[in-house]
């Protein structure tokens, strides 16, 4: 008895110590929030823009990509669209060629023997190459935007500010699963907001970033990531912050929040969120690797909590329900904020629903992206 009573305090000082860590990052989260605040006034900045949109496979988004990026309310001068065929195979690329109008734009296809293993990032990449802007914009294909997108995400640069992230929010649809998702998706966005807002640049979006190209170049581009098949976002933000003395930024504007479909089915949102997670074990900085894994540690220890209960009883349903109970209350705050702040029309009905779902979804797709394969636009991407 003494044997299992030992183990059993072993185990509890072990789950609230990944507490007391996922709390801290909540409240880093939280504080980074209430420090960034939206800008006075909008002024963009004097250099040339390009907007860099690679696509796959995008023939049922692209006509109305096309139609939200031709409609931005920015001086056709200062900046120029390049769309990036990633060796498409449907009709993707007819149906852009045949509807562009607009003479900032243009199509570009990678060549095949261009970085064939790193995928997206070797479209970013050749469209940099092929870039006379002084600052990047990268956004997605089956993103829409408002007219004031461009001007809103700009207008944060200074001469100080070398990288900027903004917000991105699933399109709203009737069905539950689309609201939980996007419910789930600003809580992702919010956290990485909140972490720039706090100094402690982690993750952002590659579907509403800029970038000055000098930025990039100094350091290094994709150049130590090349063989990763993701991480144009957030492995080269956090490059920015480490390696240079530029500041990074995020975009407190809902006009330039980028809007993208949610996904279809729960397969394409495993998928996508294994994708996601194969970045982490990737990031130079050790010491955040360690805060992931014991975040996922955390996540794994609520689902062992409640395995416990079964055969300990009542003192791991105790500790279970303590552990939930305030990682609702502290993650309604941040969403709460974010609400206030950022997405403001964003609806809590779901909240409940999107915590529950959010432990098991966590636990698998965090193990399954960091040991296995996942799929990506018709491609089988290998670890």
């Amino acid at each position: 008895m003494a044997i299992e009573s030992n183990l059993q305090l072993f185990l509890l000082i072990i789950f609230f110590l990944l507490l007391i860590n996922y709390l801290l990052f909540l409240f880093n989260v939280l504080f980074g929030l209430k420090k960034i605040i939206p800008l006075k006034t909008k002024d963009i900045p004097s250099e040339f823009v390009s907007v860099i949109i690679p696509f796959r496979n995008e023939e049922e988004n692209i006509l109305l990509n096309l139609k939200s990026i031709q409609a931005q309310d920015f001086p056709k001068e200062k900046f120029e669209v390049i769309y990036i065929n990633d060796s498409s195979d449907d009709n993707s690329l007819k149906i852009l060629s045949e509807n562009m109008s607009a003479l900032n734009i243009k199509v570009l296809s990678v060549p095949q023997d261009f970085s064939p293993s790193a995928h997206k990032k070797r479209a970013i990449r050749y469209g940099i190459e092929n870039a006379m802007g002084e600052i990047i914009v990268t956004t997605d294909a089956d993103c829409i935007y408002d007219t004031e997108w461009l001007k809103s995400l700009l207008s944060n640069f200074d001469e100080q500010t070398g990288f900027v992230s903004g917000p991105v929010e699933f399109i709203s649809e009737k069905n539950i699963f689309s609201q939980i998702q996007k419910l789930e998706f600003a809580g992702l966005v919010l956290a990485g907001a909140g972490l720039i807002g706090s100094g402690r640049p982690t993750i952002c979006n590659a579907a509403n970033i800029a970038y000055r190209k000098k930025v990039f170049e100094e350091v290094g581009g994709f150049k130590d990531q090349m063989n990763l098949s993701s991480g144009d976002d957030e492995l080269l933000m956090q490059k920015v912050a480490k390696d240079t003395k530029f500041k990074v930024k995020f975009s407190v504007d809902q006009k330039s929040i980028v809007n993208t479909p949610a996904n279809k089915s729960t397969i394409d949102f495993y998928q996508q969120r294994k994708r996601w997670a194969s970045k982490g074990l990737f990031y130079r900085d050790k010491t955040l690797v360690v805060k992931l894994i014991l975040i996922y540690l955390f996540f794994l220890g609520i689902t062992a909590q409640l395995a416990l209960a079964i055969f300990y009883g009542s003192i791991f349903i105790l500790s279970f329900a303590i552990t939930v109970f305030i990682k609702i209350i502290i993650e309604f705050k941040i969403l709460y904020e974010g609400r206030k702040k950022i997405f403001s029309g964003l609806s809590l009905k779901y909240f409940l629903i999107s915590e529950l779902l959010h432990i098991p979804y966590i636990t698998i797709a965090g193990l399954a992206g960091s040991v296995g394969n996942y799929s990506w636009k018709k491609r089988i991407i290998k670890r």
